[in-house]
């Protein structure tokens, strides 16, 4: 029989009475626990439950957890994985869920509960939206269970909720963590328990990595996450520590057997990456990042469960829901890049992180260390982070075009009615209510104008352009010029590609751009300046993203059956993300295939496109599988 906490017990039994839940608790404090209950009810009940997650890497931990409890019910959605998609209980991506709400909210009548990790990922300026949108048209039959890290507003986001279906949505909040935190800080190359010794002072010693790392050896706080805002610096502090050795010779022997049996597995064994990796393994020291092949950071993740690992470099996404905890979590800044400028740690960013210090029961204490430079940040401000409360979440409601043309075919001119529904709405003045809804009519009425919409109903165009979410003006217009049609797949490969990267600042491309990928560039270029100015003409905001070729022979390289070594000397773009990139290609190709508008000379060059990039390492659902 399960003991659960006072708070679980609670979200049970709301849950057991047929009500919505949001749990608003600590990491670590047991929310799955909760989620597990409802998939137990519902396989009971011969019903189905959606398991939504804001990022893959999480869609999959998830999969690989509930399918050891659940078995052949699980399937999991992820735009570039489907695997047993019919499942009663299927794990998917938000965004995912939210067009199956727009496009086909028949495909959902035997799912009566979804379940939202990390609900407060509505405020991410980027992808918040779609939350938003996931809520506001969460079919009637079905239920919703929010989990949450501790924001102050969760009661507001739940009367919203509520306000919009007519239906109360309970809130349960659990502020006590089953493992409590103390905090130290090193400062002037000291560890201390005090902030009052923050202040600076003419007396200056740098703080070194080996004097914290052996404070925590010698107090027996290992294993420790060590968070970096930075994928080099990850790399390099966690060679800066390969002169100590944390693991007994059986622990070597346990950890590399692991090590080259997972690399085996994973097709590892000859990779770069891997084999300078392997000395810092052998001594219980990794690092682990968003640049790094996905196959290879699903090592490091295993090897950390596998409690072998005993200091970890890693950036920020392994706090995101991954259910890897530690007994001590290290800071090596408190400052970090928030889109546009570098800024102090949010309140609730800080503890997303802290919070992993501190097993159930395993510890009966997490250690939190903050690395501080008392010139660059002063007491107060370290106070305000740690001590202050988490800060609100904010609506980032932006609805895409495709968003409106999908709403469009069900409510017409009345679209733009749904304004009201949003959580923007409810928590926005007047002025920026008035802003948020010129702002929707100015996309209706572009997308009137320039014939997505015709006579009350979808062009074709539109159709078109419902499919593709996030890239739909520039994909739509090319289709309706008739250029895609005249691509060969290799063609649809690049023109795709170029719509998804990201350059970084001032990066160019290493190689020059064959001629087919320069027409194909001008082309593009044509069409989407000319979309750029019909926004500015509009003030839409934020305007269509460029496209961007850089990539571009390297993915012909691959597509002609080159090696990933061949394919990775053409850019100096990270190994892990020229895969992310290569899968986010294969996940628009779908999209359009799927679009039900497209010849089938079109779908077959697209299937041929997606056979030629979606192999080996770039393949998630053959790492999925594995």
């Amino acid at each position: 029989m399960i003991i659960y906490d006072a708070f679980q017990n609670e979200a049970i039994d709301h849950i057991n009475h047929g009500f919505s839940v949001i749990v608003c608790a600590p990491t670590g404090a047991g929310k799955t626990a909760i989620a597990e209950h409802i998939i137990h009810s519902s396989i009971a009940d011969k019903t189905g439950v959606i398991y939504t997650a804001p990022i893959k890497a999480l869609s999959n931990q998830k999969f690989r957890d509930f399918q050891e409890q659940f078995k052949s019910s699980i399937g999991i959605l992820t735009g570039d994985i489907s695997i047993n998609p019919q499942a009663r209980i299927l794990i998917m991506t938000t965004e995912i869920f939210r067009n199956k709400v727009l496009d086909s909210p028949e495909s959902l009548k035997d799912y009566h509960w979804v379940i939202f990790d990390e609900i407060h990922y509505i405020d991410n300026p980027e992808r918040g939206t779609v939350w938003e949108e996931s809520l506001m048209f969460l079919p009637g039959h079905m239920k919703l269970l929010g989990l949450s890290a501790t924001i102050p507003n969760i009661r507001q986001l739940a009367t919203w909720v509520g306000s919009i279906h007519k239906k109360p949505v309970k809130v349960v909040i659990q502020e006590k963590r089953p493992v409590p935190l103390h905090f130290f800080y090193q400062v002037r190359n000291e560890i201390s328990d005090s902030i009052d010794d923050l202040k600076a002072s003419k007396y200056w010693r740098p703080n070194r990595l080996d004097t914290i790392i052996g404070h925590l050896y010698a107090k027996n706080n290992l294993p420790a996450i060590y968070f970096v805002f930075g994928r080099k610096r990850a790399e390099e502090l966690a060679f800066e520590l390969h002169s100590f050795d944390f693991l007994l010779d059986n622990e070597k022997n346990d950890i590399t057997s692991l090590f080259d049996e997972l690399c085996e597995r994973f097709g590892l064994k000859h990779e770069l990456t891997a084999l300078t990796i392997r000395p810092l393994i052998e001594k219980g020291i990794a690092f682990h990042h968003a640049g790094m092949l996905p196959t290879l950071k699903e090592v490091i993740e295993r090897l950390f469960t596998s409690r072998l690992l005993k200091v970890i470099f890693t950036t920020e996404t392994f706090a995101l829901g991954i259910n890897m905890p530690s007994r001590s979590v290290i800071f090596d800044d408190l400052t970090k890049f928030y889109g546009r400028y570098v800024r102090h740690l949010k309140t609730r960013d800080f503890y997303q992180m802290a919070g992993r210090a501190g097993r159930r029961g395993l510890d009966t204490e997490g250690f939190v260390y903050c690395r501080i430079n008392p010139h660059k940040i002063n007491p107060s401000e370290v106070r305000r982070i740690i001590f202050n409360k988490p800060e609100e979440v904010k609506s980032q409601f932006n609805t895409s075009y495709a968003t409106i043309l999908n709403l469009y075919e069900k409510y017409q001119d009345e679209v733009i009615n749904i304004y009201p529904l949003s959580l923007h709405y409810f928590q926005s003045r007047k002025n920026e209510q008035k802003e948020a809804l010129r702002l929707l009519q100015a996309k209706l009425g572009m997308l009137k104008k320039h014939l997505f919409i015709s006579g009350g109903t979808l062009t074709e165009k539109g159709k078109f352009a419902k499919a593709i979410y996030g890239y739909e003006l520039l994909l739509s217009e090319l289709y309706d010029h008739g250029i895609l049609e005249d691509l060969s797949p290799q063609e649809l490969g690049v023109l795709t590609l170029s719509m998804v990267f990201e350059p970084r600042k001032n990066q160019q491309s290493l190689v020059d751009l064959s001629k087919q990928t320069r027409r194909i560039k001008r082309i593009s270029d044509d069409i989407y300046n000319q979309i750029r100015h019909k926004e500015q003409k509009y003030r839409i905001y934020p305007v269509t993203k460029a496209p961007y070729f850089h990539l571009s022979e390297s993915l012909q390289a691959w597509m002609k059956n080159k090696s990933f070594d061949d394919v990775l000397r053409l850019t100096d773009t990270d190994e892990g993300e020229v895969v992310r990139y290569f899968r986010m290609c294969v996940q628009i190709l779908r999209q359009i295939e799927e679009s039900g508008v497209i010849t089938p000379v079109l779908k077959d060059r697209i299937k041929e496109a997606i056979r030629t990039i979606n192999r080996d390492i770039v393949d998630a659902e053959k790492q999925l599988r594995l």
